[in-house]
């Protein structure tokens, strides 16, 4: 049986999620989790929780997916040591310190990859397995044949998303949320720009297209094609930051469906959804994976407005509606939300009533237009109904027993499951009955009352004279003592530590800071030659996600893919995208042979200069660092195109685009893999902060969409500021001049 994965951002989602069929539940705490806004689980909650867990046979994960600052180390080490201490059955990681400290530290705690790592190719499997990795949740954009091909060829454990919500960017590479809102994705606190209106804006042709929810992805369902993905070792759905009405319901859907039952569809439609797509899994169009009118909740439908009156409505209804449900009503603007709690409703003789399934009046001071549709988001009824399965047991536990005794003598049960023995004896002895005695009816009346408890009584066997007495307020204390003893058998677990050797760190010296540059054009790369840089990054850059190898002596690399591909190959340099934020990741990168590691975007002075003075304290060396000082940040990396959405495909090789919300535009690079990248709307300039930046041997300026006169005097301004001469003139104006995150750290 394949393992279904649950979602719990709160204690009523845990119970819902076992209680509908879990085999395994992923949960996060109240620090280093990817969603820091669930309500997440303290470490005092959290032993009580797995043992309820384990008694079920459901495993527990623990998300620690989020990028680790340097002060922050010693208090995530310390709490995967906790995690260890009370049997977690796995730690979910995004930063290669945390990955490192499970696997050099512990065997009896599995350390999965999580998706914000972005491991979407082979190379990028085999390099989180040769460092210890037991699991790995590949990207959502890896389709279902490749994911096969990888099967084959790594022994490692597969974990796809196959429903729930989608990011619209790469996961771990994207600095929208972070760069712009100051509430990062990578730590957890995302505020989901990508589902904002955006305008799409033709530049060449000074065309403005309709704002749209044009980011704003569909959710994921794959059930219809399930089968498909029967080689996966497990089936996870997302939400952790979803009502534990929803854990439940898409849970038991699932459930009915991997256990060949037919699965009630209310569980998802009556749940929330963006509608659906199939994904990149699938190999859903990339066209068709976004809902552009709408980014929550859509609902179902369940009528039509057939006439409107002054302050109201009726409706035409082809499904019950409830006092106390919620509708939304098509609104003449699509991108306008008429949402409306119904806690008063009509029939057409004007009389209160409390759900119809014909028509009925309610007030509404919107205006709409007869014909427009109403859909159901909230049904008051089901959920009811699913929150009587919270704290149910959905599969009790088949337990044995066999009761032995004497007269004058204890009383004894034996409790057996599975390769699990218990045996307790009574305090009162047997007596001889004085009238009628104990029958076998008695025995298993009171020895089967485990309502309390995740089992069931399967087979009963008496080895006892006739005719016996002892008060049947023995026989249960006896069998609440066999049970608690077994419980305490089947929770005792060992911790098992390794050991691996400590390797020392490779020697690198500290010297004048020199500027390289990564440029995305011919002509900035000619520019950049005139003007004397001697490490340019053009051609041999390979990309985060969707990576093609091509053979090099010197490559700036995206991901951890191109850091196995490339080791013992080419001098490496790590890229921005990797998501260093501590010593400790550097130095494992440094002992994987890479030569330079660029920091991450969202590093703050504070941050570099604690991780170069740990580094040194730590392995007696000095580290190899390269910072972006310049560019126009990239704010996400996607597989999907908008200009394919709005069947514009092509166009991007002939005309300039970009987007804009309310507040700004940013700039659209369409990459030679279809994939696109969104630019900030403004520009990193840290030439002010240099002189207090300490320990970094390279800066670079990362060129994006700037003409080649543009990129000849930002190296020159850089040039005469590391040259300490007194030119500080103002390279930009101040609608692009900004440090944004160096100066404070990201939240």
């Amino acid at each position: 049986m394949k393992e279904l994965l649950s979602p719990a951002g709160s204690l009523d989602a845990f119970y819902a999620a076992i209680s509908n069929g879990a085999d395994a539940v992923y949960i996060g705490l109240s620090a280093f989790s990817a969603r820091a806004y669930a309500n997440n689980f303290d470490l005092e909650t959290l032993e009580e929780i797995i043992n309820y867990a384990h008694l079920r046979n459901v495993r527990v994960f623990v998300a620690m997916n989020t990028i680790i600052f340097d002060h922050e180390l010693e208090k995530a080490f310390e709490t995967i040591d906790t995690l260890a201490s009370i049997n977690v059955d796995a730690v979910i990681v995004q930063d290669l310190s945390l990955l490192n400290y499970i696997t050099s530290n512990y065997e009896s705690i599995e350390a999965h990859i999580s998706t914000q790592m972005g491991i979407d190719d082979l190379e990028g499997v085999k390099f989180v397995h040769e460092l210890g990795a037991k699991r790995v949740v590949l990207a959502r954009e890896v389709n279902v044949e490749n994911i096969k091909e990888y099967k084959k060829q790594v022994n490692i454990e597969f974990e796809v998303f196959i429903h729930g919500a989608l990011c619209v960017s790469y996961s771990g590479n994207c600095f929208m949320s972070g760069l712009l809102g100051m509430r990062s994705g990578n730590r957890g606190r995302c505020v989901g720009s990508c589902r904002k209106l955006y305008g799409l804006v033709d530049e060449t042709n000074n065309i403005t297209y309709p704002k749209s929810y044009l980011f704003s992805m569909k959710d994921l369902n794959t059930s219809c094609e399930i089968h498909k993905l029967s080689f996966i070792d497990s089936f996870k759905i997302e939400g952790r930051m979803k009502e534990p009405s929803y854990v439940a319901g898409i849970t038991r859907y699932y459930r009915d469906l991997l256990d060949g039952k037919k699965p009630n569809k209310d569980h998802l439609l009556k749940n929330f959804q963006r509608t659906f797509t199939k994904g990149y899994i699938l190999d859903k169009n990339v066209s068709e994976i976004t809902n552009t009118e709408k980014p929550n909740n859509y609902g179902y439908i369940i009528g039509k407005v057939i006439k409107t009156m002054p302050g109201k409505i009726l409706i035409k209804l082809s499904d019950t509606l409830n006092q106390n449900d919620q509708i939304r009503i098509e609104a003449i603007n699509i991108y306008d939300e008429i949402s409306l709690p119904i806690t008063k409703m009509y029939n057409e003789s004007g009389q209160l009533i409390n759900k119809s399934s014909t028509t009925c009046i309610v007030e509404l001071k919107e205006k709409v237009k007869v014909g427009a549709t109403v859909y159901k988001t909230k049904d008051v009824e089901y959920l009811k109904e699913i929150a009587k399965t919270f704290k149910t047991e959905y599969n009790r536990l088949p337990i044995n027993m066999e009761v032995f005794g004497e007269i004058n003598q204890p009383l004894n049960l034996i409790i057996t499951y599975k390769n699990y023995k218990v045996s307790v004896k009574s305090n009162e002895l047997i007596e001889a009955a004085k009238n009628s005695g104990l029958t076998f009816d008695n025995f298993y009346k009171q020895l089967s009352k485990l309502n309390e408890t995740p089992y069931i009584l399967n087979d009963l066997k008496l080895y006892l004279p006739d005719n016996i007495f002892i008060p049947l307020k023995s026989l249960n204390e006896l069998r609440r003592q066999g049970i608690e003893l077994l419980n305490e058998k089947r929770l005792s677990h060992k911790v098992v530590k390794t050991n691996k050797p400590i390797v020392s760190a490779p020697k690198f010296s500290l010297q004048e800071p020199t500027l390289v540059c990564s440029v995305k054009n011919y002509d900035q790369y000619l520019a950049c030659l005139e003007e004397g840089i001697e490490e340019i990054f053009f051609e041999n850059t390979v990309p985060r996600n969707n990576a093609t190898f091509k053979e090099f002596d010197n490559v700036l690399v995206g991901g951890l893919n191109g850091v196995h591909y490339y080791k013992d190959k080419a001098k490496v340099t790590t890229d921005y995208s990797l998501n260093v934020v501590n010593h400790h990741s550097v130095y494992i990168l440094h002992q994987q042979g890479v030569e330079k590691v660029t920091l991450s975007y969202e590093i703050s002075k504070k941050d570099v200069n604690n991780l170069v003075s740990n580094y040194q304290n730590s392995y007696h060396e000095n580290p190899n660092l390269e910072l972006i000082v310049y560019g126009k940040q990239q704010l996400m990396v996607t597989k999907y195109c908008p200009l394919k959405r709005l069947n514009l495909c092509g166009n991007c090789k002939k005309y300039k685009y970009h987007v804009k919300d309310e507040i700004a535009n940013f700039d659209l690079l369409f990459n030679d893999d279809c994939t696109v990248t969104v630019l900030n709307s403004r520009v990193l300039n840290l030439i002010d902060d240099l002189k207090d930046i300490k320990g970094i041997n390279y800066y670079r300026l990362a060129f994006t969409n700037e003409s080649s006169d543009d990129v000849k005097q930002v190296i020159r301004t850089f040039k005469r500021r590391l040259s300490n001469l007194s030119d500080t003139t103002k390279l930009f104006n101040s609608n692009t001049d900004t440090r944004g995150h160096f100066n404070k750290e990201i939240m």
